[in-house]
């Protein structure tokens, strides 16, 4: 089956895949030296996944073994560095705190899957769903009648103690009684090959788009080796956790409003969030674009306030609402708790069930599941003891350091301690901590890792790296359904005991066999589905427009600085410079100074001596280097880019695949090149320039042709308007304020900096004069790189922008009423007409004017319709 059906919604372009190359040896048979290359010798002390204890391959891994070994390691890596690239353009990322490689940190994928069997998976299923259900029945009597604490079944301590237990929910029952919709779980393996719960996830499980993400790109890169091996599907899973969702929704069943509640873009999972988000179909959402009214929860749009049904949160618990839980936190909605409490709104997981997110409840589990389920717990949980408890305490006092110690409620994934490698100060420090405070510490017994092959360094080695997964799970009638997949991670030979999303290492694509036919659903929708059909776009929420609009600014920004350097650098090429072109350098670089704020150009005063033209082609390299490769003032080349970046980082939900792939691009075009140096310094910076500019075009008309007509859209190009018309403006001041003796390169620098070289040579030949250029630039509406024309685009914009019925025209609207007029009204000869000083003050008060009212119209527009929420660097994840 293709991926096209088994992802049907993913908006994605698809990307050039790796080439298919024909197997090296027939069918069935593995080259001598590929099958040497297809081995390693396992640790013995830990299960691995790939060979068993005779050396022979397990029973899932026959049919992908013999297909990998025949393709080889060495072709393996080939393919994957193709894939990385589509890695690249899809901007996978978890942006770990404090890690080296920067805050967004590419997603590292192993093209080696991990493969199980169908049998022993469902044995993992049944445990999980079990698992599932005895936390989920744990939480409604924490939250309910509490017997499990009043009969001593569950310690009071753990729970009262916990930061997580949200003493505001108590005695409130979720929409359907589902007290945990979503659960994960991490899976490690004994030496015996016993699944073991490591941690469970109750909070706000993360992880599941990025599994999803894993089989898109590895089912490409290996297309035979998965089509031939018969991998279980995940849409059936997610095609669960979007009905679970509407199921959940305590009114409009039928078309309920589904919002994914982030933290935002500096959050670790951001990538993941907004695509799931994406690909459930979903409304990505912040904090801050939720309201509660007469305790019912609202999605601040441009056309009004919606009414929201179901928030999927990634939020943590105690930072949802600042009113009842944490007010120190502004992530979250005021008076959330209330509207959950008044059963208007579903939120899953529901507030309060990061409780059981603690290693303390593990011990108890046993005992718990036969009270609540009458069975016996399926999946043991990693041998734990809770500090709190004297015996448990003394049993870790007595072998501290053959355990690893870790906090019983961690903020985050909570540090683990492998107590036998401190030294003995640092090891009698941790005793005193323990015995201070035990309840706050739990122990647990090492747990060697199970390994699995990957591909060793940048080299073509198969070698074997310690192996974790989290498997998911979406609540389903009374029990759960587990996706026939989870996501992996293998980490290096020291990280056997404890491995983290936070630590980097490789992910890993897992593949559960099929027993039978696998399944061809797909998340499209029959033809014979119904649903209400929506044209108007006023849903748009105002944040979202707010980054639409300065994401379209920062593009135009770019490209108009990238041209303005063009310019110069096309200059600075030149064998020669004359006086002449001294001239023009001059000018361009006083329009170069003020546009991103660098320090002053080569002779940005008055005409350059003869000191400084003798030198001018150096200095003006390292201007013109400044002005594209320094990250700081903000105007600069580089610094735009990362802006516009970042920005398109909070829509990925929202803009086209190839238009972030274009911006990915480009991001990391401009901040991977170093800053050029040396004799062929110049020839680069232009090479590079013409490179953004290009770039910038492509994501500019990606813009144009794959945007519907709405209200985004007008945002985006309402945003590109204001900044272009500013740009003109801008250059035209810096450059034709007062007249020069020698204007005609200056003019010939300005037309082709606002690519309107080929119109003006059309209609006046070779004449250069500053009326016409003026004219041109300025007040010919039929020009696109007018200022005119960008007022007039801004002001259908403002038109079909949502008011009140018989509303008087806005405050944006009186402002550009009054840019029109201003360059309507100017007699162009006139104003441009030097006086005896070579002055054009009618000019100059003209553009000085517009130069004040572009700004003033972005800000009014910006103050009636977009929300300008301060950026909060969330807290780390509590869930990495």
């Amino acid at each position: 089956m293709s991926l096209g059906r088994e992802f049907p919604t993913l908006p994605r372009v698809t990307s050039r895949l790796p080439e298919e190359r024909p197997d090296p040896t027939p069918s069935g048979e593995i080259p001598p030296d590929a099958a040497a290359a297809w081995r390693y010798s396992p640790p013995s002390d830990s299960y691995d996944e790939l060979f068993d204890a005779s050396g022979g391959h397990r029973p899932a891994w026959e049919k992908p073994a013999a297909m990998l070994s025949r393709l080889g390691p060495v072709e393996l890596r080939r393919r994957w560095e193709q894939a990385r690239q589509l890695l690249h353009e899809h901007g996978v990322s978890y942006d770990a705190y404090g890690d080296p490689q920067g805050v967004a940190r590419p997603w590292n994928l192993s093209p080696i899957p991990i493969v199980l069997g169908s049998a022993e998976w469902e044995r993992v299923s049944r445990g999980l769903a079990q698992r599932g259900r005895l936390l989920a029945a744990i939480l409604a009597d924490l939250y309910g009648s509490q017997r499990l604490l009043l009969e001593g079944d569950l310690p009071p301590e753990i729970v009262f103690a916990h930061s997580a237990f949200l003493r505001p929910c108590v005695g409130v029952v979720p929409p359907g009684g589902h007290y945990l919709p979503l659960y994960a779980a991490d899976l490690g393996r004994r030496l015996d090959g016993e699944v073991v719960v490591l941690a469970d996830r109750t909070r706000a499980p993360s992880g599941a788009g990025y599994a999803l993400e894993n089989r898109i790109v590895l089912s490409r890169t290996l297309p035979d080796v998965f089509r031939e091996s018969g991998v279980e599907r995940l849409a059936l899973f997610f095609r669960s956790m979007r009905d679970a969702l509407r199921d959940l929704a305590p009114h409009n069943r039928d078309n309920p409003r589904i919002a994914l509640l982030t933290p935002g873009p500096y959050n670790a999972t951001y990538f993941e969030q907004a695509f799931l988000a994406q690909y459930l179909g979903i409304t990505l959402v912040q904090g801050a674009d939720l309201t509660v009214r007469d305790r019912i929860v609202y999605l601040k749009t441009l056309g009004g306030l919606q009414a929201v049904d179901v928030i999927l949160r990634r939020v943590r618990d105690d930072f949802c609402d600042p009113l009842e839980l944490g007010p120190e936190s502004s992530l979250g909605v005021p008076g959330l708790v209330d509207a959950v409490r008044a059963g208007n709104v579903a939120v899953a997981n529901p507030l309060g069930s990061g409780v059981l997110q603690t290693p303390a409840v593990m011990p108890y589990l046993p005992a718990l599941c036969r009270k609540l389920l009458a069975e016996d717990l399926v999946l043991p949980s990693v041998p734990t003891f809770w500090c709190g408890d004297r015996a448990s305490q003394a049993y870790v006092e007595d072998n501290l350091t053959d355990l690893v110690i870790r906090l019983a409620f961690p903020i985050g994934s909570g540090e683990r301690v492998v107590a036998g490698k401190l030294p003995a100060r640092a090891l009698a420090e941790l005793r005193e901590r323990i015995r201070a405070d035990p309840r706050l510490y739990v122990a647990q017994q090492p747990f060697p890792l199970s390994t699995a092959p990957t591909l060793s360094g940048a080299g073509a080695e198969l070698t074997p790296a310690p192996l974790w997964m989290r498997g998911y799970l979406v609540a389903s009638g009374d029990s759960y359904e587990v996706m026939p997949g989870a996501l992996s991670r293998v980490g290096a030979a020291d990280e056997r005991l404890a491995l983290s999303l936070r630590v980097g290492g490789e992910s890993k694509d897992t593949w559960i066999l099929a027993g039978g036919p696998v399944s061809t659903f797909s998340l499209l929708k029959p033809a014979s589905a119904s649903i209400a059909l929506s044209r108007g776009g006023a849903d748009l929420p105002s944040r979202v427009a707010d980054n639409l609009f300065w994401l379209g600014r920062y593009a135009e920004r770019a490209e108009g600085t990238g041209r303005l350097a063009r310019a110069i650098g096309t200059r600075l090429s030149e064998q020669s410079l004359s006086s002449e072109t001294d001239v023009g350098l001059d000018a361009l670089f006083r329009a170069m100074v003020v546009e991103t704020g660098i320090s002053a150009g080569p002779a940005a005063d008055g005409a350059p001596s003869e000191r400084v033209r003798t030198s001018l082609v150096g200095s003006g390299e390292r201007a013109l280097a400044a002005a594209i490769f320094d990250s700081e003032p903000p105007g600069t080349v580089r610094a735009v880019i990362a802006s516009a970046y970042r920005v398109a980082r909070t829509l990925r939900d929202r803009i086209s695949g190839d238009m972030w792939r274009a911006l990915v691009q480009l991001n990391h075009d401009v901040h991977e090149r170093p800053a050029a140096a040396g004799p062929r310094a110049l020839g680069e910076i232009l090479s590079l320039v013409n490179q953004i500019l290009l770039a910038l075009a492509a994501f500019s008309g990606l813009g144009i042709d794959s945007m519907s007509r709405g209200l985004g859209w007008r945002f985006l190009d309402a945003g590109r308007r204001v900044e272009r018309a500013l740009h003109i403006v801008t250059v035209l001041r810096a450059t034709l304020a007062s007249a020069g003796a020698q204007e005609g390169p200056i003019l010939e620098a300005i037309l082709e900096v606002a690519d309107s070289s080929m119109t003006y040579r059309r209609r006046y030949l070779a004449t250069m004069l500053a009326g016409p250029v003026v004219d041109l630039l300025l007040a010919d509406e039929t020009n696109p790189r007018s200022v005119l024309y960008q007022v007039r685009a801004l002001g259908d914009h403002l038109d079909a922008l949502p008011r009140e019925p018989g509303s008087p025209r806005s405050p944006q609207q009186l402002l550009l009423y009054e840019a029109t007029a201003s360059i309507q009204l100017a007699d162009v000869n006139a104003i441009c007409t030097p006086g005896e000083g070579g002055e054009r003050p009618r000019l100059q008060a003209l553009l000085d004017r517009l130069a004040f009212l572009l700004p003033e119209i972005s800000n009014s527009l910006s103050g009636a319709y977009l929300n300008h929420a301060s950026h909060v660097r969330p807290p780390e994840d509590d869930d990495p």
